[in-house]
């Protein structure tokens, strides 16, 4: 096995703003807490909170490096003292709430995944963000169950993909807004039943039509502002909306009677400053229900729309914020 160094290639957020503020800089290879294992990165996965965090709108919780990426996939290098489950050559995924875009990263035992046949590396490096929001907002806080209808806004973005993917692998009825005719047709590609052009239609409607005017049982929501009361009027009795972002805004005006009337439930969350003993929990839990699914042939990865060598995260971030990406942006990593 390679040696490991004493620094690395990351990249740094120089000072917030545009993303040429994302620039390679020689760091200090991380240092291990017991709980943590080491891991050489192969690849990491690009997200939204590492643009709100370039931007200085998302700032790492205290004693998390500076350095953006939540999720990376790669080979175990070092093994803390307490982190004994996890082996040196293992290959795995991980959740991180920092450090994502480097060469090493340091990351809890317990919030890595094993990589197994058939998601490559580069396919694993885009599971762990997604894939953990996803489970935690949809299938525990929402319960979603197999058969009920879910609507997911935003249905060509990384968390849209996967939500799509895992309510399909569930049996659940999807539905899917998108801004393009291209995404919407990326939306049923993927086992969506409708795609909504958000800027011609009503998904109020289309759902209600859909249903046979009984609405969506679970709808995900990373949008907020005025779409709050939509999704109330979209929703099902004992309907169930989990808010996860707000790129719609922060403020919503709405009517509480329906809550009342259709005894609907409200939850939201974010992932990144749980603790740790909460983001390991879920992992066992994607370990039991949803690994599986991958071996069956019952779900696939999320697609990757593109690819850019680490030291080119500006572009990647470019790439977000266009908007005009379908699935998930991934970083590939060199080692010296």
């Amino acid at each position: 096995m390679t040696p490991v160094p004493q620094t690395m290639t990351a990249i740094e957020v120089s000072e917030p703003g545009p993303p040429r503020a994302l620039r390679p800089a020689k760091r200090p290879v991380p240092e291990l807490e017991p709980q943590e294992v080491l891991i050489r990165v192969a690849a990491a996965g690009v997200n939204r909170p590492d643009v709100m965090q370039r931007k200085g709108a998302y700032p790492p919780p205290p004693g998390v490096t500076d350095i953006p990426g939540l999720e990376v996939a790669g080979e175990i290098v070092r093994v803390g003292t307490h982190a004994m489950s996890r082996s040196v050559g293992e290959r795995v995924c991980a959740l991180v709430a920092g450090g994502g875009y480097a060469q090493f990263v340091a990351a809890p035992a317990v919030q890595c995944l094993p990589i197994r046949a058939p998601l490559s590396l580069i396919e694993a490096a885009v599971l762990p963000e997604t894939f953990f929001t996803v489970y935690l907002n949809v299938f525990e806080r929402a319960a979603l169950a197999p058969g009920e209808c879910l609507l997911v806004h935003g249905g060509s973005s990384g968390i849209g993909t996967t939500a799509i993917l895992l309510g399909r692998a569930q049996g659940a009825r999807v539905f899917a807004t998108a801004g393009t005719r291209a995404k919407c047709d990326a939306c049923l590609a993927l086992g969506a039943e409708r795609a909504i052009l958000y800027r011609d239609e009503d998904f109020v409607a289309v759902v209600a039509e859909a249903t046979g005017g009984r609405g969506a049982d679970v709808i995900l929501d990373m949008v907020g502002g005025d779409y709050l009361a939509r999704d109330v009027a979209a929703a099902a009795v004992e309907g169930r909306i989990a808010l996860i972002a707000l790129l719609g805004g922060a403020q919503a005006g709405i009517d509480l009677r329906p809550f009342l009337i259709k005894r609907l439930k409200l939850s939201a969350s974010t992932l990144r400053p749980q603790s740790i003993e909460s983001k390991g929990r879920l992992a066992r839990a994607l370990l039991e229900r949803v690994w599986p699914w991958f071996e069956a042939g019952r779900l696939r990865a999320p697609p990757i729309h593109a690819r850019f060598p680490l030291e080119e995260a500006w572009r990647a971030h470019e790439l977000m914020e266009s908007g005009s990406h379908i699935g998930k942006i991934v970083l590939t990593v060199a080692t010296d």
